[in-house]
């Protein structure tokens, strides 16, 4: 059973208590409410109360799901354990199509911009092309690394794919041909992630290394290299400007366990960091701007929490004071969370939007990601 409590307390209006945990098993027809205080180590005292979910989805996977992804305004693509990818109508909650094709778990999707076609990567070392009006076989299959894919990133054009993985190595292929064009590997560059820099020719890729790269697509050459941090780089994300990116951190006991905000531009320097998890952050977004808001991030973690930042202070939901705000600022993004389970839930905006409580399972920490539907996508 899933569920989560997303509460502000009249005590502390300038807090934004997001709570979220899984009771994996079966079903149970009866649920125990229970409340009690937790005091965490920087001295905030939350209050858990134990809720039912508010909607159940129909399961779209049969194992772990490990990735999901945007597709257009009503559909996501998810991906596990159980080796397909599933493009699902989060609104309603309807599986609209399966692909089967790869031989181990999907471990990353990327869909081509304005059209129904997307990209699957995978432990068994290839990536998919698929095609959501086309037959049940992929477009193409494309092979190269000796490793899992764990990094897939399509160009704002859509004329090119870049892929990364554990053997340390990147390579840049023709979406229309099917062919790599360039390679480059440095060595312990284990890939965690990549993303695309809007409008530029420029792709910004975290490692193992505990590293952030910024490659040049044009021959596929490193550009810079950021400071390095002291922990695992999970993940990044580029902001629709292009200006800034945000990577995040792994950790435990709140040792690392930070997001940390970077200059794209002529400084490419650190601007911020978000402090506040104490577990792995395995995912961080930019929430799309509005004129009533600050900019913000969100970034969730392995200690089962969503957080919200304030991208400039660092401060945490401190744009976010009254229900109002918080449920203008879920209207403007469709935040999807995956986990060590089969379903894909709805987004907080779709719920928010129906009057019902906002509900997200507990982020485990083999599996989990968070996706961002574009503000213009959105009614």
């Amino acid at each position: 059973m899933l569920a989560l409590d997303c509460q502000l307390k009249p005590a502390l209006p300038q807090k934004v208590f997001c709570r979220l945990w899984a009771s994996m098993g079966k079903l149970q027809s009866k649920l125990r409410y229970s409340t009690y205080l937790y005091s965490r180590p920087d001295g905030i005292i939350e209050e858990r109360v134990q809720t039912k979910a508010s909607q159940e989805y129909i399961p779209a996977h049969v194992d772990t799901v490990s990735v999901v992804a945007a597709l257009n305004s009503d559909l996501c693509i998810s991906g596990g354990k159980d080796k397909t990818a599933v493009v699902y109508n989060w609104k309603t909650g309807h599986v609209v199509r399966r692909f089967i094709g790869h031989e181990r778990e999907i471990t990353k999707i990327a869909c081509i911009p304005k059209s129904n076609q997307f990209f699957s990567a995978s432990r068994d070392k290839t990536v998919l092309m698929w095609d959501l009006q086309g037959s049940s076989q992929p477009r193409q299959q494309l092979s190269g690394h000796a490793m899992v894919v764990t990094g897939l990133a399509v160009s704002p054009d859509s004329s090119q794919l870049c892929t990364g993985s554990r053997d340390n190595s990147l390579l840049l292929w023709d979406v229309g041909t099917g062919q790599c064009v360039e390679r480059a590997s440095v060595s312990r560059n284990l890939v965690t992630h990549l993303c695309w820099v809007p409008r530029e020719p420029y792709i910004v890729q975290t490692s193992e290394d505990k590293t952030i790269r910024l490659w040049d697509c044009r021959g596929l050459q490193m550009a810079h290299v950021f400071p390095t941090k002291q922990h695992i780089q999970t993940h990044c994300e580029v902001s629709v400007d292009g200006h800034t990116c945000v990577s995040c951190s792994s950790g435990f006991g709140g040792e690392g366990c930070e997001a940390t905000l970077w200059d794209l531009r002529q400084t490419r320097e650190r601007m911020c960091e978000y402090k506040g998890h104490f577990q792995t952050v395995a995912s961080c977004v930019f929430l799309p701007k509005s004129a009533a808001l600050m900019p913000m991030i969100a970034t969730s973690a392995h200690d089962s929490k969503v957080k919200i930042w304030n991208q400039d202070t660092g401060g945490k939901q401190s744009a976010l004071s009254t229900a109002q705000e918080l449920n203008a600022a879920l209207r403007l993004f469709a935040l999807l969370t995956v986990c060590k389970a089969t379903r894909v839930l709805p987004s907080y905006s779709s719920l928010v939007e129906r009057g019902k409580t906002p509900q997200c399972p507990h982020l485990s920490a083999q599996a989990l990601a968070i996706s961002q539907l574009q503000a213009s996508l959105i009614p």
